[in-house]
């Protein structure tokens, strides 16, 4: 069912009417653009210019304001100085207008009382119903329907190609720059939204308006900053419903990145290993650049996703395999060799072939073009691969070519279910036969590799079960601020997640009979809400051995508490048993500004503080999105029984995993971060421990 805030944008994106607020007749000034676009290329609505010095513009009756056109348009350009657009804003919707396109600037982009200015403009029109595109931004058009609500020059060197690719870009300049890059490769995108200061519409909403539109297959997104995750999350999700596959270069990883998003649209960029959870979560696809992205799109329109993508080559180089194989491991694309006796076949044919896959048909097939049919059949008939990429290099563009292309269309004709992909070096006109065939044609092999590869993660998104619901929990009380390690283990303990056996003691010999009551050795930690990071002043001890060192432990600990933090409030010591063969993982919250409740899951020591090998998840999930996080790591061969070792508890350390992330869901904003280091999981069947916890309330 349609989301109705997706909806609500037609008028912006389709409308039947426009007017153009300080229209020129200079149709080279930014303010006359928009009019002869759409003059040019024919849009069958009504345009209306609006400016009091001139009764024409353009040769079109113009009109003297707003209150004087004789209809309500759907949408008005507005091209005109700051100090007049809020004004205009106000005029606009009191009249009526569902939109605006705001090509103006010197809002919030510039200075506080720029941004002000735009809160009151935002503030009037949702006041009336009408959304606003931009401020500061470079508009929108839609070459089927020749609207043209931009003043782009990248029009001056041609139209766009139609096409069933729609763009949403946070930056005007290269959103067009995106265009331009699709148009002269011959790539369709028809639709371009660029959303600039995002005071109102955001790009989220852009591309839930654009999943939900029938002429729109696939959407490529340049994105620098997200300003709010709902509209986002909801496109998202539209996407995958529609199954519509979503390319985002998002930028902005570097912290000097993040600055200049910032400084460019005034939007919040977040954690960037955030965002990209995100968008895994929903199986959008990150481009790493704008080449890359225009690959992914491309071959996208194909509409074939295989949710169980595997890759079979053919080619007439060996090396040229070899490269690609490299490539197809790197991305994680499987390529299994093809059949033995299928192989035997084919070296029977041509004796110094290498049919296992890449299949190296020689350039022998170039002398018996019948031999291609041959190869390819067997790689799609018995190899069964869901995607086939052929490496014909300049062959393409050889007196033989119109043979060879005969016989792999035959292939491509019989079995029509897989994704057909070529890399050649041909001509504009030659590539463009082939396209028309059904197949998408890359020159690049490596980047033909990472394009199929990019298909199979949208086949699995779009084929994904829906996920288990995330654990119930009570209803959480935080407190009124960062309390004690034992107060946070009570806490978690309420929503079912387990620690260490342990006790807090406020004398030495209660300490000691907490560690006579769990069993030598036993760790020996400072008690202080004011003293998050003990070990950094000495306030564990490990391996605490008998009824001695506890009782020295104890003053030893409080002693250090007082000298590390003299105005710090002491509870005492906190014993607890200290479980042996476990492997330490990482279990945390943080709470991102955009998308609220992030879990992280990693394996301790070396692995979080040096390598990062750490995964995010969007909270709450249930346990098996719990356990997929906990498998996805680098490390988890440790977790699943790596050179003899034991295999962890995963089961318990999922389900504490999807417990802690309904406990952060639920605890609203005030939790600012949980951070359990080390957990225990402990061999299988033996549960999974946090041994220290820190629950940070904001």
């Amino acid at each position: 069912m349609p989301d109705a805030r997706f909806a609500g944008l037609t008028p912006l994106f389709a409308p039947r009417s426009v007017a153009v607020l300080g229209a020129s007749s200079d149709p080279t000034r930014i303010s006359g653009r928009p009019l002869a676009f759409m003059k040019a290329q024919g849009f069958q609505g009504a345009l209306y210019p609006i400016n009091p010095n001139r009764a024409e513009v353009q040769g079109l009756k113009a009109y003297p304001s707003v209150a004087d056109l004789p209809e309500t348009p759907d949408v008005a350009i507005v091209a005109i100085a700051a100090e007049i657009a809020e004004k205009s804003i106000t005029e606009l919707a009191e009249r009526g207008v569902k939109a605006a396109v705001m090509f103006t600037a010197g809002f919030a982009e510039m200075d506080e009382a720029g941004e002000a200015a735009q809160h009151r403009m935002v503030a009037v029109a949702r006041k009336h119903g009408m959304r606003i595109l931009g401020p500061n931004c470079l508009g929108v058009f839609d070459a089927r329907t020749a609207y043209y609500a931009t003043f782009s020059s990248s029009f001056d060197s041609g139209w766009p190609v139609l096409g069933r690719i729609g763009i949403a870009s946070q930056s005007g300049a290269y959103g067009t720059h995106l265009y331009t890059l699709a148009r002269n490769r011959g790539i369709g995108a028809s639709l371009c939204i660029m959303t600039g200061n995002e005071a109102d519409v955001t790009v989220g909403e852009c591309i839930g308006w654009l999943a939900e539109c029938p002429e729109v297959d696939v959407i490529a997104v340049y994105a620098e900053g997200i300003r709010e995750s709902p509209g986002l999350i909801a496109a998202f999700q539209a996407a995958r419903a529609a199954k519509k596959p979503i390319v985002m270069q998002k930028v902005g990883r570097s912290e000097l990145g993040t600055k200049a998003a910032k400084s460019h649209t005034a939007s919040i960029a977040g954690d960037d290993a955030v965002t990209e959870a995100v968008m895994a979560e929903f199986g959008v696809v990150r481009a790493r650049n704008s080449e890359e992205m225009l690959d992914i799109a491309h071959t996208a329109t194909r509409k074939i996703y295989p949710a169980r993508n595997t890759l079979g080559v053919i080619t007439v180089s060996g090396g040229a395999g070899v490269l690609m194989s490299d490539v197809a491991d790197a991305v994680g694309l499987p390529m299994p060799e093809m059949p033995e006796a299928t192989q035997k076949m084919l070296r029977d044919l041509v004796p110094f072939c290498a049919p296992r896959n890449p299949v190296d048909a020689t350039a022998q097939v170039s002398n018996d073009v019948k031999l291609i049919h041959t190869f390819t059949e067997a790689m799609v008939k018995e190899g069964g691969y869901a995607s086939v990429l052929g490496f014909f290099s300049m062959t393409a563009s050889s007196r033989r070519w119109p043979g060879i292309r005969e016989q792999v269309n035959k292939v491509r004709e019989a079995y029509p279910d897989r994704l057909y992909v070529l890399s050649v070096i041909t001509t504009d006109e030659r590539r463009a036969e082939l396209e028309a065939d059904g197949w998408c044609v890359h020159e690049d092999p490596t980047r033909a590799v990472t394009a199929i590869a990019a298909m199979g993660r949208f086949g699995a998104a779009f084929a994904a079960p829906a996920g288990a619901a995330p654990p119930i929990v009570s209803p959480v009380t935080l407190p009124a601020t960062t309390s004690s390690e034992a107060e946070a283990k009570r806490l978690l303990a309420a929503a079912g997640i387990q620690s260490a056996p342990e006790q807090a003691c406020d004398s030495a010999e209660a300490a000691v009979a907490a560690a006579e009551l769990f069993g030598f050795p036993v760790v020996m930690k400072i008690l202080s809400p004011d003293i998050v990071h003990k070990s950094e002043i000495g306030g564990v001890l490990l391996n605490v051995g008998d009824v001695a060192a506890v009782h020295d432990g104890y003053d030893l600990l409080l002693a250090r508490g007082k000298r590390a933090a003299p105005t710090a409030r002491i509870e005492g010591v906190l014993v607890a048993k200290q479980l042996q063969g476990g492997v330490e993982c990482i279990l945390g919250i943080h709470r991102d500004p955009v998308f609220g409740p992030i879990a992280m899951f990693g394996l301790g020591g070396i692995f979080v503080e040096v390598m990062k090998d750490v995964v995010f998840r969007r909270c709450p999930f249930g346990d098996d999105v719990a356990e997929e996080m906990i498998r996805s790591i680098k490390g988890a061969p440790l977790l699943l029984g790596a050179r003899g070792r034991p295999k962890a508890d995963i089961k318990a350390l999922a389900h504490m995993l999807a417990r802690l992330s309904a406990f952060a869901h639920a605890a609203g904003p005030r939790l600012a971060s949980i951070d359990l280091n080390p957990v225990i999981a402990m061999p299988e069947g033996h549960g999974a421990f946090a041994v220290d916890a820190v629950v940070e309330v904001g």
